[in-house]
């Protein structure tokens, strides 16, 4: 299990680092269309971290805003509060705060920034059909994204994936209207041409690249929540019930899916291509194999 954890953290940090590569070279783009400007160059670079850290602080509160999260405290639900402070000693982590959607799916998610500003979500769908040992299985695997900074992590991929989208958006427009007047040229031409291409394809592979992060994450959470009970079995009975009832929301938003345990929206064969979550079979082998191999 150990050596399945660090190897998804390498691979999940090199993904990661693709995304600034992604930046400089749009930013890159917008300087050699308007006659090598590096000051373009510098406003691209400067523009993507400026909104990434806005997105970043902001983002756990609008999470937990655009899904109808509701706080609660221990006395609201003892049994949902009481696994999640067992599990938090376990890792010894701070208590998070706790929230429930009200939502028949049976689903949860964490964010937050750091551990020490941690939220975790379950749905009440969730809380309906699952045992204790189910329960504990899914928040062993909330508290796992939360041990293992994916939250942060998440976070900063969506965040970098709608700042590439933004300028890549920019670039479009710039290519069909602007341009270097100075050079009205065959290279001016090709460079316009490559633009566009670039700005089309960039949105794209950097929502690639975000799910290639969040699933490699999924995967990890499930090791690290399987380490954490000693019983692998209670997460793979609780994706076995998911597989079997499905975690569909009532109320869908795409921003967020990629911070739910199991895929919260319809699945379609053109969309299974763009999920943020790996096959729930694929999760129940990997459990399975680490624990044959434990």
């Amino acid at each position: 299990m150990y050596s399945q954890i660090a190897a998804n953290k390498r691979k999940s940090y090199l993904i990661m680092s693709v995304f600034v590569l992604l930046i400089f070279a749009i930013g890159f783009l917008f300087s050699k269309i308007y006659g090598n400007n590096l000051s373009i160059f510098y406003f691209v670079a400067g523009f993507s971290l400026i909104y990434t850290l806005i997105a970043y602080h902001a983002g756990s509160r609008l999470s937990l805003s655009l899904n109808g999260a509701k706080e609660i405290q221990k006395a609201d639900n003892p049994r949902l509060w009481n696994i999640i402070e067992n599990l938090s000693i376990t890792d010894g982590l701070p208590m998070p705060r706790v929230f429930i959607i009200n939502d028949p799916a049976p689903n949860a998610f964490a964010t937050g920034k750091s551990p020490d500003k941690a939220a975790v979500c379950a749905t009440s769908g969730l809380l309906e059909i699952m045992n204790d040992s189910e329960l504990q299985g899914v928040f062993a695997h909330e508290m796992g994204h939360v041990k293992n900074y994916d939250i942060r992590v998440a976070m900063i991929a969506f965040a970098l994936t709608a700042a590439i989208s933004i300028l890549a958006d920019i670039l479009i427009r710039m290519s069909f209207f602007g341009g270097d007047r100075r050079n009205n040229g065959e290279n001016n031409q090709i460079l316009l041409v490559v633009g566009i291409i670039a700005a089309i394809l960039a949105p794209i592979i950097a929502t690639l690249i975000q799910l290639a992060v969040t699933r490699k994450r999924e995967y990890l959470a499930d090791a690290t929540g399987a380490l954490t009970t000693r019983y692998p079995e209670g997460l793979i009975s609780a994706l076995e019930k998911i597989k079997q009832t499905g975690g569909v929301l009532k109320h869908q938003n795409t921003a967020t899916a990629h911070f739910f345990f199991a895929n919260p929206l319809k699945n379609h064969s053109i969309t299974n291509l763009f999920s943020t979550h790996p096959p729930i079979d694929d999760r129940i082998k990997r459990l399975r194999d680490m624990g044959a191999n434990a």
